[in-house]
C-alpha cells in the first residue's frame, strides 16, 4: 500500500498558536515522515482562516522538494477556480523538474463560501471552472502546450517552459465526494481523493461509480482511490480513544465552522447538492453525532486496532492509497509526533507488505 502524510497547517483548536508555530510543527512532522518511510507528503490549499492556511501548496512543495529529497510531493488539492490554469501548469512543471518527477498533482474545486467570497468568485461557477481548467492543465503537462476556448479560460495555444520532463501518467489526483466530481475525476483518468468523514459503506456506491465511469471512458482499470484521514495513534487504547474524541471532535467542529454545514446556503449554490444532503444530516445528528460518524470512519487507537480497521475498510472498498494527518484539532505536537513515529514503526511496515486485494467489481 502507498502511504502518505497529510499536512493541514491549522490553528483551530489550539490556544494562542501563532501562524509561524503552525508551519514549524507541520514541517517538523514532514521531515520525520520523509525519514521514516512514508511515500508522499501531501498538503491542502486553504486561505485566510484558522481551519487551514496554505495559500500555495505548490510553493510549499517546492521547498519540501529540497528539504526532503527522497519522498514524493502531493497537492490535495490545488483549488482550480482560484487560479489561472496557465500558471498552475507552469508552476507544476517547474516543481516536477526540480523534484525530478516526484510531484503528484491533486486538483479540486473548493467548498468554503468564505474563501470564494474573498477571491470575489461565485461558488455557482466552481464546477464549470474546474471542468474547463483541469483538462487544460493535464493536457499541458502531457504535451507541453496549453490552450482553451471555454466560457472562462480563453487561452491561446502556448508552450509551457520549462517543458515537462516526466510523464504524469498515474500522477493526477482529483478530490471527489459528489457524483459530479467523481465524473470529472473519471474523465481526467485521475485517482479519486476522498476524506474520512462518514462510514465507508456510505462511500462505496460513489467509489464504484467512479471506477465504472473510468472503465467506460478509458477501457482500463481505474487508478487506486486515495483516502485521506486524521489519525490518533498510541499505545493505550483507552487513552487514545479519549484523545481521538477530543482532537478528531475538534476537527469536526472546525469543519462545521469553516464550511458552514449548519447553514442553508448549499440549497441555493449550483452543483453542491450532495453537500446540502450532508448539511441536513449534520443538522439532524448535531456535532456529537457527526463526531461519532467521523470516529467510525477514521483511524485511532493502538497500532493493532488501526490495522484491523484498515483491513476491514479494504474488504469493503478494495485496494486504496492512504494519506494520514497526525496534527489537527488542537493535537499537541508531542502527541502528533508520538502518533507519527508509532504508526511508522508498527503500522507502516504491515501496510507496505500487503499484497493487493481484489478490487470490487461493479455489478452489471
Amino acid at each position: 500500500m502507498d502511504v502518505g502524510m497529510m499536512m493541514l497547517f491549522a490553528s483551530y483548536g489550539w490556544d494562542d498558536c501563532p501562524d509561524a508555530r503552525v508551519w514549524d510543527e507541520e514541517i517538523r512532522l514532514a521531515r520525520l515522515a520523509a525519514d521514516l518511510g512514508f511515500d508522499c507528503l501531501w498538503s491542502a490549499e486553504h486561505h485566510f482562516n484558522d481551519y487551514s492556511f496554505v495559500p500555495d501548496n505548490l510553493h510549499l512543495m517546492a521547498y519540501l522538494a529540497a528539504l526532503c529529497p527522497g519522498i514524493d510531493l502531493g497537492t490535495a488539492a490545488v483549488i482550480l477556480p482560484w487560479h489561472d490554469p496557465l500558471r498552475v501548469a507552469e508552476n507544476a512543471a517547474v516543481l516536477d523538474l526540480l523534484s525530478k518527477g516526484r510531484l503528484r498533482l491533486g486538483l479540486g474545486r473548493g467548498l468554503a463560501r468564505r474563501e470564494f467570497a474573498a477571491f470575489r468568485l461565485s461558488m455557482d461557477e466552481s464546477r464549470e471552472r474546474f471542468d474547463e481548467a483541469a483538462p487544460m492543465i493535464v493536457t499541458a503537462l502531457k504535451t507541453g502546450f496549453i490552450e482553451g476556448d471555454g466560457k472562462f479560460y480563453r487561452q491561446p495555444r502556448t508552450e509551457i517552459r520549462p517543458r515537462p520532463q516526466y510523464s504524469f501518467d498515474n500522477r493526477i489526483y482529483a478530490v471527489a465526494s459528489s457524483a459530479d466530481s467523481v465524473e470529472s475525476a473519471a474523465k481526467l483518468g485521475a485517482h479519486i481523493v476522498m476524506f474520512a468523514d462518514r462510514p465507508w459503506e456510505m462511500r462505496l456506491p460513489t467509489i464504484e461509480r467512479g471506477r465504472a465511469l473510468h472503465r467506460t471512458l478509458h477501457g482500463t482499470e481505474p487508478p487506486v482511490v486515495m483516502l485521506t484521514e486524521f489519525c490518533v495513534c498510541g499505545g493505550n487504547l483507552a487513552e487514545t480513544e479519549e484523545e481521538a474524541r477530543r482532537y478528531q471532535g475538534k476537527f469536526v467542529e472546525s469543519n462545521f465552522h469553516h464550511y458552514e454545514f449548519l447553514g442553508e446556503h448549499f440549497k441555493t449554490v449550483k452543483g453542491y447538492d450532495s453537500y446540502q444532503q450532508k448539511a441536513e444530516i449534520a443538522r439532524q445528528a448535531g456535532l456529537e453525532g457527526a463526531v461519532a460518524g467521523f470516529m467510525q470512519a477514521a483511524s485511532w487507537g493502538t497500532p493493532d486496532k488501526i490495522l484491523r480497521g484498515l483491513e476491514a475498510r479494504r474488504k469493503i472498498l478494495g485496494d486504496f492509497e492512504l494519506n494520514v494527518a497526525f496534527r489537527f484539532g488542537g493535537t499537541p505536537y508531542d502527541v502528533a509526533e508520538r502518533g507519527l513515529k508509532l504508526f511508522a514503526k508498527e503500522v507502516l511496515p504491515v501496510l507496505k507488505a500487503q499484497s493487493p486485494a481484489r478490487a470490487r467489481q461493479v455489478a452489471e
